[in-house]
């Protein structure tokens, strides 16, 4: 994280994880994003994708900017220039052998982490224009926009819903919805985290999204 000039803490969550980051000095990628969003708040949405050449042939092909890539052994990583998607740094990785994510931290090259007992079940996108922002990040991924209102990308064993910003302070990754055990005392809570609400649901039952 240092040549980005941030500072991270990663939570493991099941076999995924939330970041928290901070710039350590001025005039940082990250730093400038969240001073144009009035403070803390969600800025990046990483993709673990078995196609990863063809999802960088499809976003160069739309003209979105890459500022950042690397390709190590074990992992491979593209960050796109936000201006070019809206709502959010969106990152195209591919992780080897599958769901490793040297991202994570130690635990996790190499093989796949487990974390607290809870499921990353979707995310929500608040942009200016919902539609061609999920057209957009969909013609990237591959995925087809399911919906309309509002507008969501059906991943596998999760959902990214893109709805429309209340106002400039509130676009980008605004939401996290985990789903955690049945009869937990944390389900229906709603906690705030770095400018992002985490609703933590109760699993409705098996094979089913609680969304």
């Amino acid at each position: 994280m240092a040549e980005f000039g941030l500072e991270n803490v990663v939570f493991a969550l099941g076999d995924c994880f939330l970041e928290v980051i901070s710039p350590t000095r001025p005039g940082t990628a990250a730093g400038r994003y969240l001073g144009r969003h009035g403070g803390d708040g969600g800025y990046m949405v990483i993709f673990d994708l078995e196609g990863l050449q063809p999802a960088r042939e499809r976003a160069a092909a739309l003209g979105v900017r890459v500022v950042w890539q690397i390709d190590l052994p074990d992992i491979s990583g593209t960050h796109l220039h936000p201006a070019d998607m809206r709502g959010a740094i969106v990152s195209i990785d591919r992780s080897s052998p599958y769901g490793t994510w040297r991202w994570g931290g130690p635990d996790w090259s190499g093989r796949t982490g487990h974390g607290a007992g809870a499921r990353l079940a979707g995310i929500a996108i608040a942009v200016e224009d919902p539609a061609a922002v999920a057209a957009r990040w969909g013609e990237v991924l591959g995925v087809p926009v399911t919906g309309q209102s509002p507008p969501a990308l059906e991943l596998d064993g999760a959902v990214v819903r893109f709805r429309e910003a209340a106002g400039e302070d509130e676009t980008g990754l605004v939401e996290i919805d985990l789903e955690v055990a049945p009869g937990s005392p944390s389900a229906g809570a709603t906690i705030e985290l770095a400018g992002v609400r985490l609703r933590l649901l109760e699993v409705a039952g098996e094979g089913s999204r609680a969304l």
